[in-house]
């Protein structure tokens, strides 16, 4: 299954002839892609898949979404608990 995470553009620039920008996922930076989203702009959310931008989002949004992904990862983690206590 692949997963599109959202972060905030930081920074937008370009190297070889491409649009890029950092990208930050809750204090990690990453480089992105930003070719498909012309009209980004610093300050924007965005979803990123292996290091393309590939849609904006409001800023609640994005934050809704690394809820559900922060709720997830722990209802993974109790269900690991469960598995590995025999439950």
């Amino acid at each position: 299954m692949c997963l599109g995470v959202p972060g905030k553009i930081t920074e937008i620039y370009h190297r070889d002839e491409l649009r890029m920008c950092k990208v930050d996922f809750g204090g990690v930076i990453r480089e992105v892609c930003l070719e498909t989203l012309p009209e980004a702009k610093v300050g924007d959310y965005t979803i990123v898949h292996a290091g393309f931008a590939l849609n904006l989002l409001s800023e609640e949004d994005a934050q809704e979404t690394l809820q559900i992904l922060r709720e997830m990862a722990v209802l993974e983690a109790e269900m690991d608990e469960m598995n590995s206590s025999g439950v």
